[in-house]
C-alpha cells in the first residue's frame, strides 16, 4: 500500500540516488577508502608529489595505517603542496614526527610516517605534518650513475673507433687467413696420424706383447736359478782367499818367510852387492882372475 502511494518518477529517482551512493561507495572501496571506518585527518606540507596518487598508502614501520584522500596545490605560495591523509582512529602522531615520501619502482610513491618516539606530546587531528622527499632508486641513478655514464661515453666512443679500425685492418684478415691455413694443416696432420696409428699401432702392440712375454720368461728363469748355492760358493772362494792372505802375512811357512823375513832380504842384498863388486873388480883387473899362456 505504501509503494502504491509513490509515483513512478519518485521510484526512478530513489533508484538513481541509491545507485549513485553505491557507485560512490564502490569507487572509494576500490581506492582502498572505507567510508564506514572512523578515521582522523591530517595534512602534509611538501614541495613534490611525483608518483603520489589519491589512495597512495601511508605506512608506519611497514604497517598500513592510512592513505591519501586529496591533494591541493597552494597557488598563493609557489612550490607548496598540501596532502590530506586519513589515518586509523586509534593512530596517534607524536610531535615533531614527519612524513617521508619515497618513490618505488612498481607501485609509485609511498608515504612513511616517521614517528618521534622520544616525546609524549601528540598532534591533534587536522594538524599539518612536515613532508620530506627521499631520493628513490631512479633519483640515485640519475644523480650518481648517469654522470659517470656521461663521462664514460667519450671513452666508449674511442674504444669503438679503435675496435672498428682493428676489424677493418688487413692484418686481421691476413691473421685469420693464416689461422685457417694452420687449422687445415692440423686437420691433415691429424688425419695422417690417425692413418699411421691404424696401420702401425697393431704391430707395435704385438711387439710390446712379445717383449712383455720375453721379459716374463726371463724373470721366470731368473727365479729358477739357484742363487743361494752360487752365493755360498762365492763365500767359500772369498774364505779361501782370506785364508791365503793370512798365511802370506804369517811367518810360519816358506812363502810367508820369503815375503815377511827381512833377514833374507838383507842377505840377498848383501850377496848382490858382493857380486856387483866382484864384477867391477873383474872388469878392472881381469888378469887377476884369468891367466893366459901361449906356450
Amino acid at each position: 500500500m505504501i509503494m502504491k502511494k509513490f509515483s513512478k518518477e519518485i521510484k526512478i529517482g530513489l533508484a538513481a540516488i541509491v545507485s549513485l551512493v553505491l557507485l560512490y561507495i564502490g569507487i572509494n572501496f576500490l581506492k582502498g577508502i572505507n567510508l564506514f571506518k572512523p578515521a582522523n585527518y591530517y595534512y602534509v606540507a611538501c614541495n613534490n608529489v611525483a608518483d603520489i596518487t589519491i589512495s597512495s598508502p601511508v605506512y608506519v614501520d611497514g604497517f598500513k595505517v592510512g592513505l591519501v584522500r586529496a591533494m591541493n596545490y597552494d597557488y598563493a605560495s609557489i612550490g607548496k603542496i598540501t596532502l590530506e591523509i586519513s589515518m586509523d582512529k586509534g593512530m596517534r602522531v607524536n610531535k615533531n614526527s614527519y612524513v617521508s615520501i619515497e618513490s618505488t619502482m612498481l607501485s609509485g610513491a609511498q608515504l612513511h610516517l616517521k614517528l618521534n618516539k622520544y616525546v609524549t606530546e601528540y598532534h591533534h587531528p587536522g594538524d599539518t605534518l612536515e613532508g620530506r622527499n627521499k631520493a628513490g632508486m631512479m633519483s640515485s641513478i640519475e644523480s650518481e650513475i648517469l654522470p659517470d655514464v656521461k663521462n664514460l661515453l667519450p671513452k666508449l666512443d674511442s674504444i669503438l673507433v679503435g675496435l672498428n679500425t682493428l676489424i677493418n685492418s688487413p692484418a686481421l684478415a691476413n691473421s685469420l687467413a693464416n689461422l685457417e691455413t694452420t687449422t687445415q694443416g692440423l686437420t691433415v696432420a691429424t688425419r695422417q696420424l690417425n692413418t699411421v696409428l691404424q696401420g702401425d699401432l697393431p704391430e707395435i702392440t704385438g711387439n710390446l706383447k712379445s717383449t712383455s712375454s720375453n721379459l716374463s720368461v726371463f724373470s721366470t728363469n731368473l727365479n729358477e736359478l739357484d742363487l743361494r748355492q752360487s752365493i755360498n760358493s762365492l763365500n767359500g772362494s772369498l774364505g779361501n782367499l782370506n785364508s791365503m792372505t793370512l798365511r802370506l802375512n804369517s811367518t810360519d811357512n816358506s812363502l810367508g818367510l820369503l815375503l815377511n823375513d827381512t833377514t833374507l832380504y838383507k842377505n840377498l842384498n848383501f850377496t848382490l852387492e858382493n857380486a856387483s863388486g866382484l864384477l867391477i873388480d873383474l872388469k878392472q883387473n881381469p888378469k887377476r882372475y884369468v891367466k893366459l899362456s901361449l906356450f
